[in-house]
Order: structure tokens, then sequence, then C-alpha cells
């Protein structure tokens, strides 16, 4: 027979109230009295019975995410901060993977809505304008939290970075080292973290006193294909090539480096490369990637605080919380030589 919470509370040595308090998630629990309890979880292996404690209190202390791509290293990092935050306080965390299809992403908020968690976390697919309908369905029942990726309409709270400025910090670099034609390739521009990343990017070149040239700026996608034909176009043309060129995000970032790789050119010989996010593997490549890192674990971490924050408001009309966090540049090889403009080929 499994243990009760009384055996629970007499092999720790405390109350069978604090049992509760602990396994309830309750903040009142001094640290050393939770340690006690969790520790007598572990050595009895209790196993709460969750569906019969969500039917009492109506509560199943249970939340999600929703990924785009669990093998991508930046989603697992997000997780890890999320699961932390979300332990800390008493929940359970179910993750799910949309492998980057829209429809698939429904269908895995419907199934976690369908558990009955209590709250989403959501890093959208993108790729696509979101209908009136989604836009409905994603913000009915149980609260959403969206990370990285913020789709244009959806008013909802969210956890990034402050995208504008972080991309404005990388142009800015790429300035310093001597580029003045310096291209970038975007995600999907129906998401608002995309459209600021790239708003940084003209932020900096005005700043510069360097004009914006549309040629310049190739609106991208996340698939790989679309993503190798516009960096081949833009930069196997020797009379039109940019001396430098930044990626909006990693996958983006990855799949223009394989392209231009696979077709004989290097960085930083033929182009200085900056990328949002370390890349796969990053100690693999050579020369090493400068890159626009972001705060992963803090982003997953603080997504859950705002998540339960609005679950414990319930379902009020307050002002929407956007947590904006400092991302950082990552300054290695790949753009770190100085670039004189030579004669025009």
């Amino acid at each position: 027979m499994p243990p009760t919470q009384k055996e629970l509370a007499k092999f720790a040595g405390v109350s069978a109230g604090t049992v509760s308090n602990v396994i309830s998630g309750s903040p009142t629990v001094n640290e050393q009295s939770r340690q006690r309890v969790l520790e007598a979880i572990r050595t009895l292996n209790y196993q709460p019975n969750l569906i019969a404690r969500s039917l009492r209190t109506n509560r199943t202390h249970t939340l999600g995410i929703v990924v785009p791509d669990i093998t991508i290293p930046f989603f697992p990092k997000v997780i890890r901060g999320a699961e932390s935050a979300a332990r800390e306080r008493g929940y359970f965390l179910i993750v799910l993977d949309s492998e980057g299809s829209a429809l698939r992403e429904a269908d895995m908020i419907a199934l976690l809505r369908a558990q009955r968690v209590e709250g989403i976390l959501l890093i959208t697919a993108g790729g696509q304008e979101l209908s009136s309908e989604r836009l409905a369905s994603l913000t009915s029942s149980s609260p959403i939290v969206c990370l990285d990726r913020l789709p244009v309409g959806l008013d909802v709270d969210s956890v990034c970075v402050d995208d504008c400025g972080a991309a404005e910090m990388a142009i800015s670099h790429l300035m310093r080292m001597g580029h003045t034609k310096i291209a970038t390739i975007t995600g999907p521009l129906t998401l608002l973290n995309e459209q600021e990343r790239l708003r940084g990017y003209r932020q900096a070149l005005q700043k510069g006193g360097i004009p914006v040239r549309p040629s310049l700026i190739w609106s991208g996608s996340f698939e790989q294909e679309h993503v190798a034909g516009m960096c081949q176009n833009g930069l196997l043309q020797p009379a039109n090539r940019p001396s430098a060129l930044f990626a909006t995000n990693g996958v983006t970032g990855l799949a223009a480096l394989r392209s231009l790789y696979a077709v004989g050119l290097s960085t930083p010989k033929d182009f200085s490369f900056v990328t949002f996010d370390e890349l796969t593997a990053e100690d693999f490549f050579r020369p090493g990637i400068t890159s626009v890192v972001q705060p992963t674990f803090d982003m997953g971490y603080r997504a859950i605080e705002v998540l339960l924050k609005r679950i414990e408001e319930g379902k009020t009309e307050n002002q929407r919380e956007r947590v904006r966090l400092p991302a950082t540049l990552t300054v290695r090889e790949s753009s770190n030589i100085q670039y004189s403009a030579g004669p025009s080929c």
C-alpha cells in the first residue's frame, strides 16, 4: 500500500497539515520543514493522487508549455527555467512539441486544456498571421503567456528580451568593425519580435549615418530551403555582396551558415556574421560565431512567475504584463575582424 499523508507526517516529524501545505505548494511552510517533507516523499516513494486532489480542490496544479522544436537547444534551456519555477511552487509542467506546425500547435493547446492545466506557456510555431478565430481560441479558457516569439495581434502576457535593443547592439558591433554594407535575414514578420529586431537593425544604421537599403533586408522564414535561397542569391553576386550578415534568430542563422558553407563561402573570410541566439553545437563551429545571447533560463523562470500571477488574479482586465529582459553580445571570430572596404568588383 502507498504511504498516506499521515505516514509522511510521522516520518518527517511534522504535522499532517504541514505535509498537505508542502504538497499543495503553499508558501507558508518554512524551508526546513519543507525539506523534511520532500525527503520523506522521496524515501517513502509517495505518489499523490492528482485526480482526487483536483476533484476536491478544483485545482490541478499543472501547467503546460508548447515549443516549436524540442531538438533546438534554445527551447530546452527555456523549459528548464520554467520547470524550476513551477516545481518550487508545487506545480507540474507538461511539455509538448508542435513540430513547427500551427495546426499541431492548436491541437497541443487543446490537449493541455482537456487535461485541465491551469495555464500555458507558448513559444509559437509562427509563420502565418493568426485568424480572428485562432486569436479567440488562444485567449479563451486558461491563461497563456507567450515566450520569445510573439504573434502580432495576440493580447496576452509575454516574456522576451529587448529585441529592438539587442538587434541594435549587434549591428553597432558590425559597424565598429568597419562594415557599412550589412544585410539582415529575418524570420517571419508575422511575429512581433522579428519586427522589433528588424527595427533595431534600421535604428542602428540610421544612428550610424548609414542608409537603410531595402535590397539588404531579406524577409525570411524558418524553412531551411527558403533561407538558403535568399542567402545564396544575396552573397553569390560579387557586385552587390554585403560585407556582413545579421540573422535575427538562431533557426534562420543556422540555416544561413549551412547553406553558405555548402557553396564554398566562409566567415569571416567572405563575410562577417552575427546571429540572434547561440547556435546548435556552438563549440564545434570554427571560427566561433558571434551571437546575441538570450537569458534562456531566466526567460522560462519569469514566464512561470507571470503565468502564476495571472492565474491567482483570475480573469481580470488588468494591463498585460510585458517582461523585457536584457540580452548580451558574445563576440567571436565570425565578426571580430576589422573590415576595410576595397574597390567594387
